[in-house]
């Protein structure tokens, strides 16, 4: 079973349409330039997206830039991730939501995100926690390390500090379909909030 470093639990409520819904089309700008990797306007439009399907404040902008860097410090130490990996993963997240892929590409197009900016979450979550295992096995002592410690000895041997939080891929989505969405949102809503209640930290 693959353990995660970082984890924490969310509840995402997504009023998912079976009619195709057609997203507004933005110029796309290069914004920043990271390690000679551009992020563009358009990547931080669909963070931004996946911020509000979280329910969750942030910098869109700043969180790419982390992404960006946790990737390149992964291809440093040799870590890749393929794509089949990456879709596996996705297909997990799927099945564990009981959505037919045909399905979740649905919600993540309708709520701005995009599945292959998904995918190139998951691609960075996979990478940054085999980066992090890495650098722990390769730490002198052995044992397991906590957070903080993990930080530290990265810093010490001249690592990046990671600023953002990071998210185990188990998320669970609430669908509720539209020609039902009268009827059932207050309820999933309260499905949603009970299920943020239960998760009391990492180990729940």
């Amino acid at each position: 079973m693959r353990k995660y470093l970082f984890s924490a639990g969310f509840a995402l409520l997504v009023a998912f349409s079976t009619t195709a819904v057609t997203q507004p089309v933005f110029a796309t700008e290069i914004k920043y330039v990271v390690n000679n990797i551009p992020i563009t306007t358009g990547d931080i439009q669909h963070r931004a997206a996946f911020l509000r399907l979280q329910h969750r404040k942030g910098d869109a902008g700043q969180e790419m830039i982390d992404q960006t860097l946790r990737l390149a410090e992964a291809r440093r130490l040799g870590i890749r991730i393929s794509d089949a990996q990456v879709d596996a993963a996705y297909q997990r997240f799927a099945t564990s939501n009981k959505m037919p892929l045909k399905q979740l590409d649905g919600a993540m197009a309708q709520s701005g995100v995009t599945k292959e900016h998904f995918k190139d979450f998951i691609r960075a979550q996979m990478a940054w926690n085999q980066a992090l295992t890495a650098r722990h096995r390769s730490s002198d002592g052995g044992g397991a390390m906590g957070e903080q410690d993990l930080v530290k000895r990265m810093l010490e041997k001249g690592g990046s500090k990671p600023s953002a939080t990071e998210y185990m891929l188990q998320q669970v989505i609430f669908v509720v379909p539209s020609a039902e969405r009268s009827a059932t949102l207050a309820k999933r809503k309260r499905e949603a909030d009970a299920m943020r209640a239960r998760f009391n930290g990492c180990n729940t």
